[in-house]
């Protein structure tokens, strides 16, 4: 078999051109987005600002408790 994009002599079940390190047969696997991997989606502010509240209240609550006789 001969390597369609250099034209060395090759093996048979090669995968890639010792030569040029070119792939002999296409990719089995979809190549990723062309998004980064490292992006990561941004959380939305309702979501902090309730989290927050709710640490006031439950603070509140507990001052409440803690300075009632």
């Amino acid at each position: 078999m001969t390597c369609r994009y250099c034209g060395t002599e090759i093996a048979e079940k090669a995968l890639i051109c010792y030569r040029c390190g070119r792939a002999t047969t296409e990719p089995r696997v979809k190549p990723p987005a062309e998004t980064s991997i490292f992006a990561h989606r941004r959380r939305s502010s309702a979501a902090i600002i309730a989290a927050v509240v709710a640490v006031v209240i439950a603070l509140a609550g507990a001052a409440y408790i803690w300075l009632t006789p």
